[in-house]
Order: C-alpha cells, then sequence, then structure tokens
C-alpha cells in the first residue's frame, strides 16, 4: 500500500464558520488557519493546497488578553525614509478589526504559494452579518468556547 498524496483535482472544499465573540483574537487566527491549511483533515498533504473557506464573523467582539490593547502595535512602512506608522492594537480593534483577524490569521499561514492561495479563502466581518449563508457555513466552536 503506497501513502496517500492528495492533488489539487480531488480537494472537496467546505465553508466553516467561526463566531469570535468573546474568544481571544490569537485562538480565533490559529483555528481559521488550521481551517485554511487543510489541517484537520485526513488526506492533508503540505504541499497540496487542501483547505477550506473560512467565514469569521462578529470580528469587533473578539478578546486581547493581557495587556495587549495597550502595549501591541501594528506596524507598516512606506519604505520612504522616516515613514513607519504604529497604530496600538486598541485603536486597530476599534476602527479596523477586520485587519487585525486577517492580520492575525496571516502571520500562522506558511508565506508560500499555497499560503497566499489559503487567504483568499478568509473571509472576515465585523458583525454577526455575512452574505455567505447560501453557501450554507458549518458552524464550529472555537477552543473551550461550546
Amino acid at each position: 500500500m503506497g501513502t496517500y498524496m492528495a492533488n489539487p483535482e480531488t480537494v472537496e472544499r467546505q465553508w466553516y464558520l467561526l463566531d469570535a465573540a468573546g474568544v481571544p483574537l490569537g485562538r480565533t487566527a490559529a483555528e481559521a488557519a488550521v481551517l485554511l491549511r487543510g489541517k484537520h483533515k485526513p488526506e492533508f498533504t503540505p504541499h497540496v493546497d487542501s483547505g477550506d473557506f473560512v467565514v469569521v464573523i462578529n470580528a469587533d467582539k473578539a478578546v486581547l488578553t493581557g495587556r495587549k490593547a495597550e502595549q501591541k502595535y501594528y506596524r507598516r512602512h512606506s519604505g520612504f525614509e522616516g515613514g513607519l506608522k504604529e497604530t496600538k492594537y486598541r485603536i486597530l480593534m476599534e476602527k479596523r478589526p477586520e485587519l487585525a483577524m486577517e492580520l492575525a490569521v496571516k502571520g500562522m499561514i506558511p508565506r508560500t504559494t499555497p499560503g497566499r492561495k489559503a487567504m483568499t479563502r478568509l473571509k472576515v466581518y465585523k458583525g454577526a452579518e455575512h452574505p455567505h449563508g447560501s453557501q450554507k457555513p458549518v458552524a464550529r466552536s472555537i477552543g473551550g468556547n461550546a
């Protein structure tokens, strides 16, 4: 019996719904990263993009544990001299919680072609409403949140 290798033609993708309300940001991001990569599937193959679609709702209600809201910064640089811009995560979570969630998930996905392709299947929404009802996403609990 040989080793099973998944190929892109045989991958079946599902839709999952993660509710981030009251759950730590990192825990939600870790669960989303596992689903996007397909590591929860028995036919997981590292070099094949076998992940699923993930819809994260209530990103604005995700929790930052400890003192991360005041101590952690989102930094970006324009490429020009003196072009560093910093934003505290407290402000980022108030203004653009979707970006905070996407950045957390992006940090947990490999920086490869399958990783970039997986990030296109992540859909993050600020509130509880999302336009993917027709795909019938399966609700999935996060960590200790049953």
